[in-house]
């Protein structure tokens, strides 16, 4: 039993969503996990997602469109951005990771706590990272004037000859679901635009919050890049859909660095029909604020620290954590164990919010585990 516990440890400090190493340390089928780790829509893939996987799946002895070429003018008509700054990838992290690759920053900033993709994507290849970190007392909320600040400093040290650094902004943030203001964000990346230094806004959770976006504002800075994913929202974390606006300057620099076929033929249909699902997000905007609601109202009842969240998660900080992470665990409910986000302890913990069923499940058990 040490060996399982030493495992399933292992998989809640690399990512939350592996339900597979879980099931198979607790010997149990799949099905009986409630993950809680991943912040993924808890009303499950859209209908019309299906209908469109089971009407294509016929033409799978076709390669996909490379160019995903239907499914960036369907994000083009959708935020009236021009198709050709758009490139699709295998869900946002593949950007992510482009971004690094075919850019080759000397520099990157990158605030903490945030999503740990870009700090591993930075230094798969050898990029120097600093952190920009974030105080627990302003509930991790992140300053522009200080950021600004902080990448100020970043190209001062640029060298001459390689005068190219970067910035990651995860808005909503991630783990803390804390949200900038578009007007804030405009203001870290007109300053970035002055510094020559690229932002890269990553707006994966964005969906749950559309007007803080600054996605349409991509063609009017040379040094924005937005990030977005169908992962969240959509529920479609198992098809990897993502993708990024870019300005045009640098797309095909971009793309030379990317393989190809990266979004398979379903993902790309799927996609499109996601998005012309206007019935499924108005369910989701509902549920999502009901949810909340009764999370919000159940975490102060047990006296539970959170931090308020714009996003479809709260990072709670409670005692003993690692001790309710293996508790809740062994009760087969997988929650985010966040003591290795840079910035944050061992004393805090990350929760999706799903169904009332299963919320209600949750707060049962933290309700006994915390001694209310």
């Amino acid at each position: 039993m040490k060996n399982n516990n030493f495992k399933l440890g292992f998989l809640n400090h690399i990512h939350g969503g592996n339900i597979y190493s879980a099931a198979q340390c607790l010997n149990i089928p799949e099905k009986e996990i409630v993950d809680f780790s991943a912040s993924i829509n808890p009303l499950g893939v859209p209908k019309s997602a299906i209908s469109a996987i089971r009407h294509d799946a016929k033409y799978l002895y076709n390669y996909p469109d490379p160019d995903a070429k239907k499914l960036r003018l369907q994000i083009s008509g959708q935020y009236k951005i021009n198709p050709e700054s758009i490139i699709c990838g295998n869900g946002s992290t593949e950007l992510i990771y482009l971004v690094a690759r075919a850019l080759r920053p000397e520099r990157v900033l990158i605030p903490a706590p945030t999503f740990s993709e870009y700090e591993r994507a930075c230094k798969s290849y050898e990029l120097k990272v600093r952190s920009y970190e974030l105080r627990r007392e302003n509930n991790f909320e992140i300053s522009p004037d200080e950021l600004i600040t902080a990448l100020s400093r970043l190209t001062s040290h640029a060298s001459r000859l390689t005068h190219c650094n970067m910035a990651f902004l995860c808005n909503p943030n991630n783990p803390t679901g804390r949200t900038l203001k578009k007007a804030d964000v405009m203001k870290i990346a007109n300053a970035a635009k002055k510094l020559k230094c690229y932002l890269v806004v990553d707006e994966a959770f964005m969906d749950f919050t559309p007007k803080e976006s600054v996605i349409k504002e991509t063609e009017k800075n040379p040094y924005l890049i937005v990030l977005r994913s169908l992962t969240k929202f959509y529920a479609l974390s198992g098809l990897r859909i993502g993708y990024g606006v870019f300005p045009l300057n640098i797309t095909e620099t971009v793309k030379k660095h990317k393989e190809p076929w990266t979004i398979n033929t379903l993902a790309q249909t799927t996609g499109i029909a996601a998005f012309r699902d206007i019935e499924y997000k108005r369910r989701t905007f509902k549920l999502i604020k009901q949810e909340k609601d009764f999370l919000e109202k159940e975490f102060k009842r047990l006296e539970i620290s959170y931090i308020p969240s714009e996003a479809n998660y709260y990072l709670l900080k409670l005692n003993n954590a690692r001790k309710i992470v293996s508790a809740l665990r062994n009760k087969r409910i997988l929650v985010r164990d966040c003591s290795n986000f840079t910035g944050l302890d061992g004393s805090y913990i990350r929760v999706a919010v799903k169904s009332r069923k299963n919320n209600m499940r949750l707060i049962g058990e933290l309700g006994e585990l915390c001694g209310a």
